[in-house]
């Protein structure tokens, strides 16, 4: 079979089995990171080319108009292989790992992504497939409604849930209002009108206390997509907050590795996570897609065991590298100065508005500790902050130090 492009399908394709500057510290510590059914849809017009190949898809297939399904006949009654799960993001940093362990459950996995993936573009049609092994491919774009549905509608299949892994990489204020609210928005506008029933969105933890465009953005959607399911008792929700991702503590390794100091603000406690490697991350995404007991619920998650502070991971890192600790500690109140100035540039040049919010996410990262806040007490809740999986970050710390950071680099462009 041949791989699915907007208004032109043939078919679905399973394909076979820095330096130590400032800006390597934001992000070597922390987190990169209901739409009425009246929503008016494009009328689109399929390709003969589309409409003679749909027959050829190795998916579930629909009648034109699917019947809807009751509460009673949920697709969870159904064993993986019947249902098509569709995946937006499926080629960004987590994505990936998402559409690998649902295929490794056995789903029909419909995976939508840019010919030219990755950051920049990097990766070719052909790298994009292999990134998508297992999965069918379906080239689109999701920032664009009419390109999304015209390629789902090509397809000739019902679609039983949506996982979207969408983020803005970049976290400008453009940027996360296209990609963490109008193109997740779109993914949800178009898995409904193609019978989607539940939808699982990757948020974050941080959107708890938020105080930076992309927590704003998430939390839109995040309402809305609550308010669907209370409209439609038939459509349901899985919205899934984790901590620290371990990519995202490891750009200091090698910095340590070479024997120089560990960088961190404050006394280095300002912030502590209980971070989650990917694949434990992808496998509670994936249990959620059949889960009941994951229904209708926000899901904050962590990895095992306690919460560690920068200190904790810098001393860490030291002694698996059997180096003599040695910290710099960098004042906060040089973010604070920093980002007091752009603030006042960007009145006069509104071309620095995304440096001035780059220099607020990282004054965010370096003060605020990726943990169930606790409105009432004002504190962050490390036992309050769920743990799942088994993978630990000492662990990945020990295979960085072996086998170095590849594959594990932090993107600076948005992903999907």
């Amino acid at each position: 079979m041949s791989i699915c492009t907007p208004f032109n399908c043939n078919g679905l394709n399973p394909i076979s089995s820095k330096s130590n500057t400032f800006k390597n510290l934001l992000t070597s510590q922390f987190i990169s990171q209901t739409i009425p059914h009246t929503v008016p849809l494009p009328s689109l017009h399929l390709s003969q080319s589309c409409k003679a190949n749909r027959k050829r898809f190795q998916l579930v297939t629909a009648s034109a108009a699917p019947a809807l399904e009751s509460p009673k006949t949920s697709f969870r009654s159904k064993n993986p292989k019947d249902i098509n799960v569709l995946v937006v993001g499926s080629t960004g940093y987590i994505g990936n790992f998402v559409v690998k362990e649902l295929v490794r459950r056995g789903f029909n996995v419909i995976a939508v992504a840019r010919e030219r993936s990755g950051i920049k573009g990097k990766n070719s049609k052909d790298e994009t497939l292999g990134l998508l092994s297992g999965a069918n491919a379906c080239f689109s774009d999701v920032t664009k409604l009419e390109s999304l549905e015209g390629s789902i509608e090509c397809l000739g299949v019902s679609i039983d849930v949506v996982v979207s892994c969408l983020a803005s990489r970049s976290g400008g204020v453009k940027d996360s209002w296209l990609i963490d609210y109008e193109a997740t928005k779109n993914s949800l506008v178009v898995g409904r009108k193609f019978g989607a029933k539940h939808f699982v969105l990757l948020s974050a933890i941080c959107v708890q206390k938020p105080l930076l465009e992309f927590q704003r953005a998430k939390l839109k959607f995040e309402a809305e997509l609550i308010e669907e399911a209370e409209r439609d008792e038939g459509f349901s929700y899985s919205i899934v907050r984790p901590t620290a991702f371990f990519k995202s503590l490891a750009g200091q390794v090698e910095l340590v590795k070479d024997g120089k100091p560990y960088v961190m603000f404050g006394d280095g406690r300002l912030c502590a996570c209980k971070p989650i490697s990917e694949p434990d991350l992808a496998s509670f995404i994936a249990d959620c897609v059949l889960s009941e007991e994951l229904v209708n619920k926000v899901l904050p998650v962590g990895g095992p065991g306690k919460a560690v502070t920068p200190l904790e991971q810098g001393e860490m890192l030291f002694r698996l590298a059997g180096k003599e600790p040695k910290f710099l500690k960098v004042p906060i109140q040089i973010m604070d100065f920093a980002i007091g100035v752009l603030d006042f540039l960007v009145k006069i040049f509104p071309s620095l508005e995304d440096a001035a919010e780059f220099g607020k996410i990282g004054r965010y990262y370096a003060a605020e500790s990726m943990l169930i806040w606790d409105p009432k007490t004002g504190e962050y809740d490390a036992d309050s902050t769920p743990s799942y999986g088994n993978d630990t970050l000492e662990e990945f710390f020990k295979r960085v130090l072996e086998k170095g950071i590849d594959g594990q680099e932090l993107g600076e462009q948005m992903i999907f």
